[in-house]
């Protein structure tokens, strides 16, 4: 079937009969002049040089029509270990379930950090702990960095932040819309992310008042109204592709969730009270942050996991009704390992298994978080990756996806790797490389000990080093064959150790 030609081409006027491109068929005449056999080898480049363009312009269409939209999803708090996919947790999470199955289920993805705000600044701007300016619960946006929205936006992509922000020091400079999102719906320090009915949000720069949770009620749930945003936005019309980030504050504490999801798993597990500060005493270090009393907590853990493993659905879902499923990929993660704060119990619930540690560690525990990718356009059969990578790859992957070169962004420094490679049937490994963690503890953390304590971790291959302060000793660790980091093995491969022991000390200011 002919194609109709291209709407910005006007059609070339016919060709004499019996004269193609100034050649003359055998019943026509020979005699041409030369300004008229110019002219129709003129005619004959036009066409040849059209022809060409319109080849071009047909095979730029698709190439545009393949930069996926982008729903990155992170929760906050979640153990490699809480949601089925990855183990044997009671935590039922069947849509998560489902998009690891038809996904790709990474096993080796790290977080930026061990806890919140380095993580997700490491995240944002596709730095590890070596350029960071600052690794401890402090750090903040500044408004020189360059953040994932500011690349894509140079892809032409409609940017959105729904859910925690927490790492922008100040409004009109480091908040969402001045680190390149176009829009944005939810908490901006982070002390607000700890409150799972809270009395207030904002939108895009302005606080709104929730009036559902004033006077002490519990009306509207904060992970369900960050889901809601993110459905309408992600249905209207637009005529380029998104990028969304959908930040939950949970199960970070406090724990609370909607009844709906909390009841089935009333009376399933042996509980002990959380208390809070209502006795008058803090039940623990938290008790301040978390000052209310929580009757079942290990259950109301497990139905703040479910109800954001619904939400996901729904997401899911509002992609299908709108068509676009197909050419979105969804990222689901956590920002950091699982917490024991305000009731928080990750030994019973295996939360980090089968690694050491939680939140605060640098051990697996604290930073080996789930990671599933779902995109079907390319991405046709679910599979398990072992490729070992972190959050700083975050960046130059979409960068990647979106067709854009780093080179060409100004103020743009990553030392992340992209991953975009794997992101198919016929994946092509990426280099071996060494992976690395700093986190210093700061003033204001309750569970911080020393202040100015420093903790570092690296990767790489299969090897592990871990140092709990720099004047402590480094130890080495074979997670093939030992997870856990039970076996300290500096003594056996002192090579290996000294490798990581200089790295460390180079790293160590």
């Amino acid at each position: 079937m002919n194609s109709p030609p291209h709407p910005r081409l006007k059609p070339l006027p016919p060709i004499p009969s019996g004269r193609i491109c100034g050649v003359a068929s055998a019943s026509g005449s020979l005699q041409l002049s030369v300004a008229s056999i110019a002219r129709m080898m003129l005619v004959c480049l036009t066409v040849a040089c059209l022809a060409m363009g319109v080849a071009s312009l047909d095979a730029a269409d698709p190439a545009e029509a393949a930069r996926p939209n982008i729903l990155f999803i992170m929760a906050d708090d979640l153990g490699f270990n809480q949601i089925g996919a990855y183990g044997d947790t009671p935590i039922k999470t069947p849509n998560l379930d489902r998009l690891a199955k038809h996904g790709i289920r990474f096993t080796q993805a790290y977080a930026g950090n061990t806890v919140c705000s380095p993580s997700r600044v490491s995240l944002m701007t596709g730095r590890d702990g070596r350029l960071m300016h600052d690794n401890s619960n402090k750090v903040q946006l500044r408004d020189i960095d360059v953040t994932i929205a500011h690349v894509l936006k140079h892809a032409g992509y409609d940017t959105a932040l729904f859910g925690k922000y927490s790492i922008g020091s100040q409004m009109g400079v480091t908040d969402p819309l001045a680190m390149g999102f176009d829009t944005w719906f939810g908490m901006y320090s982070i002390l607000e992310g700890h409150r799972q009915y809270p009395h207030f949000l904002w939108r895009d720069g302005t606080k709104i008042r929730i009036a559902e949770n004033e006077a002490g009620k519990k009306g509207a749930y904060a992970q369900q109204l960050f889901t809601d945003e993110t459905i309408h936005y992600i249905s209207q019309q637009r005529d380029n592709p998104f990028f969304v980030m959908l930040m939950y504050s949970s199960p970070h504490a406090e724990l609370a969730a909607p009844e709906q999801y909390i009841k089935p798993y009333r009376d399933q597990f042996t509980e002990t009270p959380y208390t809070g500060m209502t006795t008058g005493e803090p039940a623990d270090r938290y008790a301040w942050y978390y000052p209310e009393a929580v009757d079942e907590p290990r259950a109301t853990l497990a139905g703040m996991v479910t109800a954001l493993d619904a939400y996901v659905g729904r997401l899911v879902d509002a992609l299908e009704r709108k068509g676009i499923a197909d050419n979105t990929l969804i990222v689901f993660t956590s920002d950091n390992g699982p917490h024991d704060e305000g009731g928080g119990d990750p030994q019973f619930f295996k939360a980090a298994a089968p690694y050491k540690g939680m939140k605060r560690d640098l051990f697996d525990g604290g930073i080996h978080v789930p990671m599933i990718l779902h995109w079907p356009a390319k991405i046709g059969n679910g599979r398990a990756d072992h490729t070992p990578w972190t959050f700083a790859d975050v960046l130059p992957t979409f960068a990647d996806l979106a067709g854009v070169s780093l080179s060409t962004v100004p103020r743009a420094k990553t030392n992340g790797h992209s991953i975009a490679s794997l992101l198919s049937e016929t994946p092509r490994m990426i280099p071996e490389r060494t992976l690395y963690w700093e986190f210093g503890k700061q003033a204001g953390d309750p569970n911080s000990g020393i202040i100015g304590e420093v903790f570092q971790a690296a990767r790489r291959g299969k090897w592990k080093a871990v140092r709990y302060g720099l004047d402590q000793p480094t130890q080495l660790f074979d997670l093939d064959s030992d997870p856990g980091e039970e076996v300290d093995l500096s003594q056996q491969h002192p090579e290996i150790h000294n490798e990581f022991v200089s790295l460390f000390d180079e790293n160590r200011n």
